[in-house]
């Protein structure tokens, strides 16, 4: 891609504009053509190939990753890739990272269903081809695996199981380009000489990380914009908003050339001071790189906002570059005594992170990704510093709407408590070593029949000699006792009628694996047999005890909960009576209802007061003033004006009384209004 872009760009684009010079509105009809050529030719190529990827490639593999189970198909970011080239070569604002980063992450996600891999792996995958992809074309590995495990949440959170394979990902395709292109020179030239030498250093950088912050912030209002006008023009063909976006990029061009600039010429000859050669006062130089940064972001906006293929991370690199540049510029017109040349060259890598690390809301992987990209290790502290005051700022103005605030409210791990127990518990701890229906190859019929005792759906392990060899279950039993035979329970052994091939677990097997057998081959138990002694009898595994370990994990977590945070004690104690009302079904649920103790009841008990009778309600419970629910109710505890009786009509449950006058739900509420209030 490195390639492509380079040629392309300098058969194109760069005929019409020079980045690295200070030149300001300087039209030229190729500023307006090119841009919108590209932004036509990359809609009516997404439309017609990929017309379902829509976005940036940031946000196709978050949404794969949140919302897919990692599915994510290889052509439409393989082809995202090609119109990026075609955009990015004719002047449009917009960056190659983004799509190299979804197809790293399609190369993963493809692995994955190329071995049949679960979601969880592909996943795993997915995170791990995005830092594949990031790291090389960053040439930053470390940094390209923390941006891959924490692009997915805005806050600073990481997808800890991907770490390990993304590192060894990033680290093998930046390993694969040096070998092929040896270590380029940093992104911009001279940062790695720089270094922060003493606190009242940190004062323009305190500046600079809000400053970042409401950049990211104008950034994301140039993107919100860009999606308004876009809702508004519905009626216009979808592969023709991008050719508008790439016209209006045009326009900005002609103002400022450098807008188009994704090689980062700009930033490079603002660093080592060339570009200043052409003359100029300090204020002039503020205004132009304050007006950068701005026009920038309206033109990234139209561009990739419209449709256009393109990434926001480079981008968001050039903003935040010219945004130090300008705030270096305003304190050397300031203070040109005090403003050293290494402060103001400082700034300007120090700002990339800034607005990298509000804008895609990955603010460590961002303190990283700088140091490697511009080698300026000996800024580590200013970097710190810039990038969590800019993300603080700016961050609810990020430009990854796929993004999950945490771990906890992504679907993936909406299970991660119970996933996380059936991982971790072996079946030896949940197997039944005394299992009482072992039986021996020899037993008759009739010797099983005695075992089986009433409303019981028996599973008997055959063992001989401590080695499994067969399980019955009542199916077995049922088919044979269809045969007439005389003498069937003396004549059939166990081992006529077993089944030989039984599917079982080991010891160190994990409840997760037990249960997709479970749920594969229908089984209520499983038989347990040695790891070391092959066939050796152990024990035996039952759904239930599976399910029950699971109940006890949630019941645990919700006690938990609510000791930690007393105002969900409410909900819990709701919880408690809609429990109660599962039973009931949804079809007699307009029959509950939940009432104060009527007046002409209050001080007797239900069975001295005959409720049922009277009013022609069955009290199921009885909610206490404490909030705790005694059910069954006590019949002969007095009612208090406190108590709120939860009942059932009749009229919807069983048949009333012959005493009973109300026959109906309706006409039972109405009869307790009478001498009560009802409660919503």
């Amino acid at each position: 891609m490195e390639w492509s872009l380079h040629h392309g760009m300098a058969l194109l684009v760069s005929r019409v504009a020079a980045f690295s010079s200070a030149d300001v509105f300087r039209f030229h009809y190729g500023l307006l053509v090119l841009p919108t050529v590209g932004g036509l030719a990359s809609g009516i190529v997404a439309a017609v190939l990929c017309p379902n990827f829509v976005g940036p490639g940031t946000e196709l593999m978050t949404r794969a990753f949140h919302r897919r189970g990692g599915a994510l198909e290889l052509r439409g970011p393989a082809v995202k890739v090609a119109a990026a080239i075609g955009v990015i070569s004719c002047g449009g604002s917009a960056g190659p990272e983004g799509p190299i980063a979804a197809l790293g992450a399609a190369w993963g996600s493809t692995f994955g269903r190329l071995f049949n891999l679960s979601a969880a792996q592909r996943r795993i995958l997915l995170i791990a081809g995005c830092a594949a992809g990031v790291g090389a074309m960053f040439r930053c590995p470390l940094g390209g695996t923390l941006f891959a495990v924490s692009v997915l949440y805005s806050e600073p959170e990481y997808e800890s199981d991907a770490i390990v394979p993304s590192l060894v990902a990033s680290v093998a395709s930046y390993s694969v380009v040096v070998a092929f292109w040896g270590h380029t020179e940093y992104l911009v030239l001279g940062a790695k000489k720089l270094a922060f030498n003493s606190p009242w250093e940190l004062v323009p950088f305190i500046v600079l990380g809000p400053l970042c912050g409401l950049m990211t912030i104008w950034f994301g209002t140039c993107f919100r914009m860009v999606h308004a006008v876009k809702a508004r023009l519905h009626r216009m063909p979808v592969w023709m908003v991008p050719a508008l976006g790439g016209l209006v990029t045009g326009g900005i061009a002609c103002l400022l050339p450098q807008v188009m600039d994704a090689r980062y010429e700009f930033v490079k000859a603002s660093m080592d001071g060339s570009l200043f050669a052409t003359g100029g006062d300090g204020w002039w130089w503020v205004g132009l790189f304050g007006m950068l940064a701005l026009l920038k972001c309206l033109a990234t906006g139209c561009t990739i906002g419209s449709g256009a293929a393109g990434g926001v991370l480079g981008p968001s690199l050039a903003i935040g570059a010219a945004t130090g540049a300008m705030l270096g510029a305003l304190c050397q017109a300031l203070f040109p005594d005090m403003f050293p040349e290494t402060l103001r060259q400082a700034l300007i890598p120090v700002g990339m992170g800034g607005v990298l690390a509000a804008s895609m809301r990955v603010p460590m992987a961002a303190i990283i990704m700088i140091a490697e990209m511009t080698g300026s290790y000996g800024l580590i502290v200013p970097i710190m510093v810039v990038c969590v005051t800019s993300y603080v700022v700016g961050r609810h103005w990020g430009l990854n709407s796929e993004q999950v605030p945490t771990a906890s409210e992504s679907p993936v791990h909406a299970a991660d408590s119970v996933l996380r127990l059936l991982q971790t518990t072996p079946v030896a701890d949940l197997t039944d070593y005394d299992w009482r229906l072992v039986i021996s190859p020899h037993d008759t019929l009739g010797d099983i029949g005695k075992l089986i005792e009433p409303g019981e759906r028996p599973t008997f392990m055959v063992v001989d000699d401590g080695r499994l060899a067969g399980v019955i279950s009542l199916p077995d039993v049922d088919r044979v006792l269809l045969e007439p035979h005389p003498n069937l329970g003396r004549v059939v052994i166990a081992d006529d009628i077993m089944t030989e091939r039984v599917t079982t677990l080991q010891p160190d097997h994990n409840l997760y694996y037990a249960l997709e057998i479970f749920r594969n081959e229908n089984h209520d138990v499983l038989p347990v047999v040695s790891k070391a002694v092959p066939h050796r009898f152990l024990g035996v595994l039952t759904r239930r005890r599976v399910f029950d370990a699971m109940l006890s994990r949630v019941s645990g977590l919700k006690e938990f909960i609510v000791q930690e945070h007393k105002g969900l004690l409410a909900f819990d104690e709701e919880a408690q009576l809609d429990h109660l009302l599962m039973p009931v079904g949804p079809s007699n649920r307009p029959a509950v209802r939940r009432l104060m103790v009527p007046l002409s009841v209050v001080g007797q008990s239900i069975r001295h007061a005959q409720f049922r009778n009277r009013f022609g309600l069955q009290i199921v419970a009885i909610e206490q003033p404490d909030g705790s629910v005694q059910c069954p109710p006590d019949l002969d505890e007095p009612l208090d004006v406190g108590h709120r009786l939860l009942v059932i009509a009749n009229g919807h449950g069983k048949r009333p009384d012959a005493a009973a006058t109300p026959s109906s739900a309706s006409a039972a509420s109405a009869a307790v209004a009478s001498t009560s209030r009802e409660e919503t």
